[in-house]
């Protein structure tokens, strides 16, 4: 690894050092327009479809091809990295350094937004202790841990999950972020009226224990690029995307700019373009679809003849979006030379070019490809939007839905009265649900049509500015698994 300040003064920004190898960006003296590349996937799948290695893999090429790029990835949770899937840092020689710190308490940011999010948990329940002037009848605000306990599963959400979280990652500047702050809903009165944490004077409180974090955090990959690392929230629980304020940061220091959006397009890219695009006047010059044969053939049922189907629903859906629209094979080691080629024709009948890429196994050189690719694109033509934000509630759900393939949208009991109170909302809209499948159900793979599905619950984040759609049965505050990670520790 070189020092952090030699990555900082090619990138010709001020830096506050956490160490010899990673920094916060404190100031930045320069203002170019850089293009920004987004990187989805398919479905996920338990093999791991690696978007993450994928963008260091790119950004080390684009750099290797002598063009000055940038990674931008969310923020590791130590709830996956103790548990199940393990860290965030890349893989093989696409990797960002060092791995056990940014994968661990990194700067920490992460114990930063938990340490606001209950500093107001406990103002809101002091507050009813000391007289309860503001009337609270119902509290709706959660505590939030950033590891999986399944046993705080009534009261508590995973950090990631929490309003803080997208708060943080969705304010432009810091004016925004008190803002924002000061509109969490934190409960309501007998009569339903919104109690608001303004109300309860901690707003500057809480946004002290924010605003250093709020700088974004510098490291490198193992070839010294740079990569900016901030933010975390989950794709299938929250919106998914690194916070907008790297991005911006990123932008404006270097010609590409490669980022990712959780989870496979039907729920990271269109969050990314739905909730972060619209609302801060940036869009991607291109996507990347990144794939598997091992992920397709387990969406065909160990066939990969049958499983590309999935493909072509994240292909269509892209498509929408963006005129520069690429599928990327992340090839492992048995994938055969005719499965690659069987992934690559069918793009190709879809009118979108796929290349392979061997980032883990050859680092810099395994994205030579796609780099060249990214570097030869003209402009991006499309815009899209599922809805507009004068559109009633229902009919954003519905209209999101469809994007899905649903054609029918049911509604629980307790979602309808949700649904009534805030059918005029011109908030946005992040739909939870499993990430495994384009349906609510998770056991439903490939590239299924026409079915139904059912929303469970609804709940506001008025600071955030979105209103969260759950489908079917969301878990936010995950448990660990019996061969969880710590035990590899």
């Amino acid at each position: 690894m070189k020092k952090i300040s030699e990555i900082a003064n090619k990138l010709n920004v001020e830096i506050d050092n956490y160490g010899n190898y990673i920094a916060k960006i404190t100031s930045i003296n320069s203002n170019k327009n850089g293009k920004l590349i987004l990187v989805t996937s398919t479905n996920p799948t338990p093999y791991g479809e690696g978007k993450t290695t994928l963008s260091i893999g790119l950004c080390d090429s684009l750099n290797k091809l002598n063009k000055n790029a940038i990674a931008v990835l969310r923020e590791p949770s130590m709830g996956p990295v103790f548990g199940k899937k393990g860290g965030a840092v890349g893989g093989g020689k696409s990797v960002i350094v060092p791995e056990e710190k940014i994968n661990l308490h990194f700067t920490g940011d992460m114990h930063a937004i938990t340490s606001a999010n209950n500093l107001l948990c406990a103002i809101i329940y002091n507050h009813i202790y000391q007289g309860n002037s503001l009337n609270i009848d119902k509290v709706v605000f959660k505590r939030c841990l950033d590891v999986n306990d399944r046993s705080l599963r009534d009261s508590f959400v995973i950090t990631p999950a929490s309003e803080i979280m997208a708060i943080f990652c969705l304010s432009k500047d810091l004016n925004d972020l008190k803002e924002r702050l000061g509109n969490i809903i934190v409960g309501y009165t007998k009569e339903g009226n919104e109690i608001y944490s303004k109300d309860l004077n901690c707003v500057n409180a809480l946004f002290n224990l924010l605003k250093d974090a709020f700088n974004v955090n510098l490291v490198q990959t193992l070839y010294s690029n740079p990569v900016i690392v901030h933010g975390g929230p989950f794709a299938n629980i929250a919106h998914g995307c690194s916070s907008i304020n790297s991005i911006k940061t990123a932008l404006k220091i270097s010609d590409y700019v490669v980022t990712e959006a959780g989870f496979g397009s039907d729920m990271g890219a269109i969050k990314f373009f739905d909730i972060v695009c619209k609302n801060n006047d940036i869009y991607p010059d291109a996507v990347i679809i990144n794939t598997t044969a091992k992920a397709l053939k387990y969406n065909g049922d160990n066939s990969l003849e049958k499983g590309i189907s999935n493909l072509e629903y994240h292909i269509n859906n892209m498509k929408k979006y963006s005129s520069n629209v690429i599928v990327s094979i992340n090839r492992f080691n048995g994938d055969t030379d005719e499965e690659i080629r069987l992934i690559k024709d069918f793009s190709n009948n879809l009118g979108v070019k796929a290349y392979e890429s061997t980032n883990y196994i050859d680092g810099e050189d395994g994205c030579i490809s796609l780099a060249n690719e990214i570097i030869n694109l003209n402009g991006n033509s499309n815009h899209y939007k599922v809805y507009e934000k004068e559109d009633k509630l229902i009919d954003k759900i519905n209209k999101m839905a469809k994007e899905f393939g649903a054609v029918n949208v049911f509604f629980s009991e307790k979602a309808k009265l949700m649904l009534n109170k805030y059918n005029d909302s011109k908030l946005d809209i992040c739909v939870s649900k499993t990430p495994m499948s384009l349906t609510d159900d998770s056991k439903v793979l490939g590239y299924p049509k026409n079915f139904t599905i059912t929303v469970t619950d609804i709940n506001v984040f008025n600071g955030a500015g979105f209103i969260t759609i759950y489908l079917g049965n969301v878990i936010t505050m995950p448990g660990l698994s019996a061969d969880s990670n710590y035990l590899k520790m």
